[in-house]
């Protein structure tokens, strides 16, 4: 196995908390190709017009280009969360409006399951926001996966850091995709999140891949980061072993109250050239576009699509951020000649 170690980033804006941290790269899979930072980086640099067609022409390989997978997100526990994340609104370290709600019971969930799946959306993801789900927590959890699974759909959970235990107690409930994004690159995840490391991300996702669940994970962009640092991230998820089914690519969206409130924005090609390259390094993948999407407006979103992204967040609300509505999304895949299809790994 080939150990490949990020390369520290310079960024272009400065960025929040403490001194950034370093962690240890994951190997890559023996038969999956490595991705050195610098190459990654290489292809975040190239002329537009060239990447794109790199990108159409990986995505093509593996994937068809007209079909759109629908995910729906939905917050079943609310605020409060101690973890200090520097962009999320239900921090309690953050004054943002967002208050603690208990957890959704199994009847307005199945609701929401049902809403979803006349909608389109063919995976129903729940989010709760916790730094770690307890014993009696995952047991309620455990409830709502198999609600999720009666209905038809494709169930993912993103709750925190997990221990093996407990990925394998929702393996056994029937979750198909667990969540638990990477964030940012290991050299600047200090600089956003100070209440665990980011060695407790790749655990998790270990110990979800052990438990044969699915993985789900991506990053955010437009935290301040330079074209470096997007690099970083997309090598820790290209040469994770293997790397996830599922990447989303979130772009920052910026909430009052939130210590990432006042980023400057990113440019839009950017964002999609972070699309572009993350199709390339990991070609059978389903690249999300999630948060971020009312911001980008359609042309934006088009380019994405273009470029290789090939599942959305389906809904008027991503946890606690406002989203693209339904009928916008429905009315863009139509002019756009796009079909939808069934999620599958």
């Amino acid at each position: 196995m080939t150990t490949i170690t990020p390369a520290l980033a310079a960024t272009e804006q400065p960025l929040h908390f403490h001194a950034p941290r370093q962690a240890p790269a994951p190997p890559v899979d023996a038969g999956q190709q490595a991705w050195p930072v610098t190459e990654v980086q290489a292809l975040l640099d190239l002329p537009f017009p060239e990447l794109m067609h790199r990108a159409q022409t990986v995505h093509r390989e593996h994937h068809d280009p007209t079909h759109m997978e629908l995910a729906t997100l939905l917050s079943i526990k609310t605020g409060g969360c101690p973890e200090d994340c520097g962009y999320c609104p239900q921090s309690v370290h953050h004054e943002t409006g967002v208050e603690a709600t208990k957890m959704m019971t199994p009847d307005a969930v199945r609701e929401a399951v049902l809403g979803a799946k006349a909608a389109g959306a063919s995976r129903f993801c729940m989010g709760a926001a916790w730094r770690a789900p307890n014993d009696r927590d995952l047991e309620k959890v455990e409830e709502l996966v198999r609600v999720v699974k009666a209905e038809g759909l494709e169930a993912c959970c993103t709750l925190g850091m997990l221990s093996g235990d407990q990925a394998q107690r929702l393996k056994g409930a029937g979750l198909d995709y667990y969540n638990h994004n990477l964030d940012t690159a290991p050299e600047l995840y200090g600089s956003v999140i100070t209440t665990r490391d980011y060695q407790d991300r790749l655990d998790t996702l270990g110990h979800v891949r052990e438990a044969g669940i699915h993985v789900c994970s991506g990053g955010i962009v437009g935290m301040g980061e330079s074209r470096a640092g997007r690099a970083g991230l997309i090598a820790q998820l290209a040469n994770l072993a293997p790397y996830p089914e599922s990447v989303p690519i979130n772009h920052l969206v910026k909430v009052p109250g939130t210590p990432l409130a006042d980023e400057p924005d990113l440019d839009p090609l950017e964002f999609v050239r972070t699309v572009a390259v993350a199709r390339i390094t990991m070609p059978k993948a389903k690249v999300r576009l999630s948060a971020g999407r009312r911001q980008m407006g359609e042309s934006t979103q088009a380019l994405c699509f273009l470029a290789g992204a090939n599942s959305i967040f389906y809904g008027d609300k991503l946890l606690v951020t406002g989203n693209a509505d339904v009928e916008a999304d429905q009315q863009l895949l139509a002019r756009m000649g796009m079909q939808t299809t069934r999620a599958h790994a």
